[in-house]
């Protein structure tokens, strides 16, 4: 079997795109990457990539070799991650998972108190809509704003929190309150490519919002509210975090109102690791708050 060495450069040069890149990413010389490349493919008894224009492109077999190689990084990963902690100890690394929005409007707070209480812990959070895997241990823990369908995980159902339509109030005064969804004269906010849970359940209540509706569409949560803010238009918004705004007004609340639950889970087998534990119900109990607030 192939080194790992040489599969973690094989990844970093799918990513990149390039040896030069993948140098530079893994703290390589771009002749050790190239060396690293042609072990590989002489190990492996077929080529991984080929030379072009555009850089250097994959091969079928390099694509279908990548879901492998992704698992063994994740699993390094996680072996590297379990190994800087005893088991009974708080001291170690916590890789934390949850969504954008969630990451930097929710959770600073909840994990400001976590480091204050465990100084010695070492949080790495890793900020996705992807749903990472826990099984995989692509994260330790993570926060989800839609029930786990994996086995073999601990989740706890927080609850739910509202989500509604908001505009600045800057926007407001200069384009009127909209009295429907469909109100000509107003700039709506939404997705772009890659509608989720929100847009699944508009289209679930049949309400008549598609990626036609918006005059500003994207896929990032922080974007969306980054335009809201700004006076853009009107979007979407957790009411938690709106109501920290007093500038953002609510609108048309009797036409749209919507709820996300919110959980937190991890893989069963950390539950007998005392810091996992320790985050796990500290991030329950601070999301328990935010959701009685929201």
């Amino acid at each position: 079997m192939a080194d790992w060495d040489l599969y973690r450069t094989f990844l970093a040069v799918l990513d990149e795109g390039s040896l030069s890149g993948a140098a530079r990413r893994l703290a390589l010389t771009q002749p050790t990457v190239g060396r690293h490349v042609e072990q590989l493919e002489a190990d492996l008894g077929t080529p991984l990539f080929t030379r072009s224009v555009a850089g250097l492109q994959p091969t079928e077999t390099a694509l279908a070799l990548r879901p492998h190689a992704e698992t063994m990084a994740a699993a390094a990963e996680a072996l590297v991650r379990t190994a800087s902690g005893e088991a009974d100890a708080m001291r170690g690394v916590i890789r934390l998972t949850a969504s954008d929005v969630v990451g930097v409007e929710v959770l600073p707070p909840i994990l400001t108190g976590f480091h204050e209480a465990h100084p010695e812990a070492v949080i790495e959070l890793a900020l996705s809509n992807r749903q990472e895997d826990l099984l995989r241990r692509e994260a330790d823990i993570a926060v989800r704003m839609a029930r786990p369908t994996q086995g073999a995980l601990i989740a706890r159902r927080i609850g739910a929190v509202a989500v509604g339509l908001y505009a600045h109030r800057r926007y407001l005064e200069a384009h009127g309150v909209p009295e429907s969804l469909e109100a000509a004269g107003h700039a709506g906010i939404g997705f772009d490519r890659d509608p989720w849970q929100i847009q699944r359940t508009l289209a679930e209540r049949q309400l008549p919002l598609d990626r036609d509706t918006f005059a500003l569409r994207s896929d990032n949560d922080l974007a969306q509210l980054a335009m809201l803010r700004a006076g853009f238009g009107v979007g979407g918004c957790q009411t938690g975090i709106a109501r920290r705004d007093p500038d953002l007004v609510p609108v048309l609340q009797d036409r749209v109102r919507l709820e996300m639950e919110v959980w937190v889970a991890m893989h069963e087998d950390l539950k007998s690791s005392r810091r996992m534990r320790a985050m796990f119900d500290w991030l329950v109990d601070g999301l328990t708050d935010y959701v009685r607030s929201s």
